[in-house]
């Protein structure tokens, strides 16, 4: 059986897997120089680990907490000794990625899926500089692939290739699901980025209870496109999630006001949605470097937490 003309279907297959190896190596030597002159450093400042463990005992100094004194240490040897802890700095990192049929839209040099697996590229190796664990989910109207949170490069590569490869059988988009799917399968507090584009509903309750259960942040990904319509005449939208279509005369200027009049009350109810379950939010956009709002971000973050 032919693939194309004179390829055989070992030869197409290994030409597909040179092509994966080649986008995902490209996105790793694309972020690494972020990755290790900006956001690993700032990545480890802003997300605290699990808690404070125990370190050693030290003899008692001036301006140590007595609360901290070891009674039993300070009785054997007869000075003050004071507990040292340390924080418990692994974590685990999950990426929860919208991989529905609207992230293959992109009007400025790259689809929204693009962008978002490169920007999950610098927050992934910035995890694994860290000793982090990166764990994923993808998900549509269901749950596309779950890869379980590891350590190292490699793994993170298998991420970044899921992310850019994986085929999705789903059309739609189940925010709401996608953050129950992580309630099971991660049962102890993570950081969780939440990259999507939002298009979906009823999420709220759902997201709600992992923002109280987990670190999460919402990465709303954007294509102008989606916020404005230029004058084209008569033009055929379809909805790549439905496969609705409709024909519209973008030229008048009354459908372009509706249309982002439309889009900007659906932007202005995610951010009150995020607001109120107390979500971070970054958003990044088509054609605009991301590397902005990711260090927007980082340096709100950190002003917070010192």
């Amino acid at each position: 059986m032919k693939v194309g003309a004179g390829i055989t279907d070992g030869e197409g297959a290994a030409a597909i897997t040179r092509e994966i190896l080649r986008q995902v190596r490209r996105i790793e030597i694309t972020t690494r120089g972020l990755v290790n002159e900006v956001f690993s450093g700032e990545y480890h400042s802003v997300f605290k680990g699990r808690g404070m463990s125990f370190a050693e005992v030290r003899e008692y100094q001036y301006g140590d907490d007595i609360r901290g004194i070891d009674w039993n240490v300070t009785a054997r040897t007869g000075a003050p000794h004071v507990k040292v802890f340390e924080e418990e700095r692994e974590l685990t990192l999950m990426l929860v990625v919208d991989a529905s049929a609207s992230s293959h839209f992109g009007t400025r040099g790259r689809t929204k899926a693009e962008l978002a697996a490169e920007l999950c590229g610098v927050i992934a190796f910035s995890a694994i500089k860290n000793n982090d664990k990166v764990g994923l989910i993808l998900f549509s109207d269901r749950i596309e692939r779950f890869v379980p949170p590891r350590k190292g490069r490699r793994h993170a590569l298998r991420v970044l290739r899921e992310l850019l490869f994986h085929p999705a059988e789903g059309k739609g988009t189940d925010i709401g699901g996608a953050l129950k799917y992580l309630a099971r399968v991660t049962r102890r507090r993570a950081v969780v980025f939440l990259v999507s584009d939002f298009l979906g509903e009823g999420y709220g309750q759902a997201l709600a209870v992992a923002a109280r259960r987990h670190d999460l942040v919402a990465v709303r990904v954007g294509d102008r496109r989606e916020e404005e319509v230029p004058p084209m005449g008569f033009v055929e939208f379809q909805d790549p999630e439905s496969g609705e279509r409709v024909v519209v005369n973008t030229s008048g200027g009354t459908f372009r006001e509706r249309f982002a009049r439309h889009r900007a009350g659906a932007r202005r109810r995610v951010d009150e949605l995020l607001r109120r379950s107390k979500v971070d939010a970054i958003d990044v956009t088509t054609g605009v470097p991301y590397e902005r709002a990711l260090r927007r971000f980082f340096e709100e973050r950190a002003r917070r937490v010192r």
